[in-house]
């Protein structure tokens, strides 16, 4: 992969964008022919993986059979390392994560290896950080805080009106256990497929071959959200509709343009 420039022209009815070497991106209004504002980006060429298509701008989707939720950033928030910052600061934190391969550990716990026997492990090879990787589990619901409220509210709207709704996550059996015992919610999904249960992780096609048989619905009837751009390319290979989540707010309005909930119901 290499570092590229672009340098974009914009008009008042069109865009154009040409490759272009040793210069800076040039953004001007073609139509007024006002001066160029110069940036410039450093990009990966090409991307790691195809970028999601924007499902709001495609009106010919079919209505989706059922909705499939990432918990990670989507329901739940997922960014450790600002819990360590708090706890031990963030000089050390960064120091911790540079000696341990701290999810790649957690990799293990979804993959299904017992919680408490990795801690063990682990705690073991690092002797130096023992107590801080033990906060990973006896601190396990602290690490998945705060609860992203709208998101919750949408799933709870979804199946008030009627619509069948999965989860699809990368998941502990014990971690996903502690956390469904405080997060009632974690239990109101009509299918979960949680990886430590099932041995796989996302982007593995096979766990979203797995839904797929399991539920019966159609990939072209699946409509995903996922916070990670590779487990959404996966799901869009195999047809699903995808939502690259972002916020719960555009997350909401993909259920309205998808004829899925109201504006009021997605509130």
């Amino acid at each position: 992969m290499s570092e590229v420039d672009i340098c974009c022209v914009l008009t008042k009815y069109k865009q154009t964008c040409t490759f272009v070497s040793i210069v800076n991106i040039a953004l001007s209004d073609g139509a007024k022919g006002e001066a160029a504002t110069h940036y410039r980006l450093s990009l990966s060429w090409p991307p790691p993986y195809p970028r999601p298509m924007d499902p709001l701008a495609d009106p010919d989707l079919p209505t989706p059979e059922a909705v499939v939720f990432d918990i990670g950033n989507v329901l739940i928030t997922w960014r450790p390392e600002d819990h360590y910052d708090r706890w031990i600061g963030a000089e050390r934190r960064r120091a911790f994560f540079d000696a341990i391969d701290l999810h790649g550990m957690n990799e293990r716990f979804d993959r299904g290896e017992n919680f408490r026997a990795v801690i063990d492990e682990t705690a073991a090879r690092y002797p130096d950080w023992e107590a801080e990787i033990r906060m990973w589990h006896d601190r396990w619901l602290d690490l998945t805080l705060p609860v992203i409220d709208h998101s919750v509210r949408l799933l709870r709207a979804l199946r008030a009106a009627g619509h069948p709704v999965f989860a699809l996550s990368n998941f502990g059996v014990d971690s996903f256990a502690l956390s469904e015992g405080r997060d009632a919610f974690l239990t109101e999904f009509d299918r979960r497929y949680i990886s430590g249960h099932l041995g796989v992780t996302k982007p593995d096609p096979r766990i979203y071959e797995t839904l797929e048989e399991d539920s019966g619905v159609a990939p072209e009837r699946l409509l995903f959200t996922d916070d990670r751009a590779d487990n959404i390319a996966v799901a869009r290979a195999r047809g699903w509709q995808t939502h690259l989540f972002t916020t719960p707010a555009r997350w909401a309005e993909r259920l309205v343009a998808a004829g899925l909930l109201t504006e009021e119901q997605a509130r």
